[in-house]
C-alpha cells in the first residue's frame, strides 16, 4: 500500500522543500488541493525538488475549468515531473461552481464522465496523431493545428483519477478514470455498501478488471501521546467532519448510518457560521467511525485494518499535525507491514 501526503505550502516556491521533505521521509505520493492556492503551479515547483514522488492534484475543480485546459496542464507536469503526474479531479458542489467560479453545473456524473473522455480525446491527438474530433453534449473539440501540438510525449500519458461519493459518479469513475479518491468524508460501511459495488458496475461496464485501476483512501487521522494531545486531534477532526457533514451532497455517508437528520442540522448551523457547536456535534461514535483515533504507535494498525482490503494508497489527513516528519514512524510502519 502506498502512502501519500499533503504539499503543504504557503506559496508555491515553498512546495519544493515541502516535498522534498516528503520525499525524504519515505512517502510514496504528494498531493495538492484546491484551496487557497492554484493546485497545479505547486507541483511544478515540487517536481524539481524530487526525484520519485508521485505528484498529484487531490483535487482540481473539474468543472471551473475545460478538458483542454487540463489536457495542456496534465501533459505539462508529466513531461515536467519525467512521468510522476496524476490529474486528481474531482466535481465540487453547485453553489461553488456557480457562485465562485462562475461555470456551469449540470448533472454532474455525465459531464465528469464527457470531460475524462475529452481530455483522453486530446491526449491521443498529441501523443498518437489521431485527428481530434470529439463531440459531445457538454464539450466540442475539433480544432487542433500543428502549431499547437507538443507531440508525443516521452513518458507516457498522465493517469487521471476522480473523486466521488455518490453512486453515480463513483460508477463513472470506475468506466473512465485510472483511479478513485476516496474522499475523507467516508465510513468503512459506506465504501462496503456503495463505493466498492459502484466502482465495480463501473469498470465491468469499461470491461476492465479491479487490477487496471486504483483506489486512494484519503483518511482523517487524530492521534496524540497524551489524553490532551489526543482530546485537541480528536476536537479538530470533529470540526473538519462537521464541516463535511454540513455538505447536502455528502449526506448519503449520514444515511448509511441512519444519522442524516444530522447532516440538516450542520448545514443549519454552518449557514449561522456556528462552528464550534457543529463541532460539538459529533459524538465519539461517529467519529471513530470516519476518523482513525488512537495513540500514535495505534494508528498504522488501525489503518492497514481499516484500508489495506480495498485500497491501494492511503492518504494522511491530519487537521492538527499536517508537518509529514510527525507521521514518519506511521509511514515507516506501514511500509514496513
Amino acid at each position: 500500500m502506498k502512502i501519500d501526503g499533503a504539499i503543504l505550502a504557503s506559496s508555491p516556491g515553498e512546495a519544493g522543500p515541502a516535498a522534498r521533505k516528503l520525499e525524504e521521509v519515505g512517502y510514496d505520493g504528494g498531493f495538492t488541493f484546491e484551496g487557497p492556492h492554484d493546485p497545479f503551479l505547486p507541483l511544478a515547483v515540487a517536481a524539481e525538488h524530487t526525484e520519485r514522488l508521485e505528484l498529484a492534484t487531490a483535487i482540481a475543480i473539474a468543472f471551473a475549468r475545460n478538458p483542454m485546459t487540463l489536457a495542456n496542464l496534465g501533459y505539462d507536469l508529466q513531461l515536467h515531473s519525467r512521468g510522476r503526474f496524476i490529474l486528481g479531479l474531482g466535481s465540487q458542489i453547485q453553489p461553488h461552481i456557480e457562485k465562485r467560479f462562475s461555470s456551469t453545473w449540470s448533472r454532474p456524473a455525465a459531464r465528469m464522465r464527457e470531460l475524462v473522455l475529452a481530455v483522453r480525446a486530446i491526449w491521443r491527438t498529441w501523443h498518437e496523431g489521431e485527428k481530434l474530433e470529439f463531440r459531445g453534449e457538454f464539450y466540442t473539440h475539433t480544432l487542433m493545428t500543428p502549431v499547437f501540438n507538443p507531440g508525443p510525449n516521452p513518458y507516457g500519458l498522465p493517469r487521471i483519477f476522480v473523486a466521488g461519493i455518490g453512486p453515480r459518479m463513483t460508477e463513472v469513475v470506475g468506466e473512465v478514470a485510472d483511479g478513485f479518491f476516496v474522499h475523507p468524508f467516508h465510513t468503512p460501511e459506506f465504501v462496503a455498501r456503495v463505493t466498492l459495488p459502484a466502482l465495480e458496475r463501473g469498470l465491468a461496464k469499461a470491461g476492465r478488471a479491479r487490477e487496471d485501476f486504483e483506489i486512494s483512501c484519503q483518511t482523517i487521522i487524530a492521534a496524540g501521546s497524551t489524553q490532551e494531545e489526543l482530546e485537541r486531534a480528536k476536537n479538530a477532526a470533529r470540526a473538519q467532519i462537521s464541516f463535511y457533514g454540513s455538505t447536502p451532497a455528502y449526506r448519503p455517508v449520514l444515511e448509511c448510518h441512519g444519522r442524516g437528520e444530522l447532516q440538516s442540522e450542520l448545514n443549519r448551523l454552518s449557514k449561522a457560521g456556528r462552528w464550534l457547536e457543529m463541532a460539538g456535534l459529533i459524538d465519539e461514535d461517529l467519529l471513530e467511525k470516519i476518523a482513525v483515533v488512537g495513540a500514535p504507535d495505534e494508528i498504522a494498525p488501525k489503518l492497514r485494518a481499516r484500508c489495506e482490503k480495498f485500497a491501494d494508497r492511503v492518504s494522511l489527513i491530519a487537521p492538527l499535525a499536517p508537518d509529514p516528519e510527525s507521521w514518519q514512524d506511521v509511514v515507516r510502519q506501514l511500509k514496513a507491514d
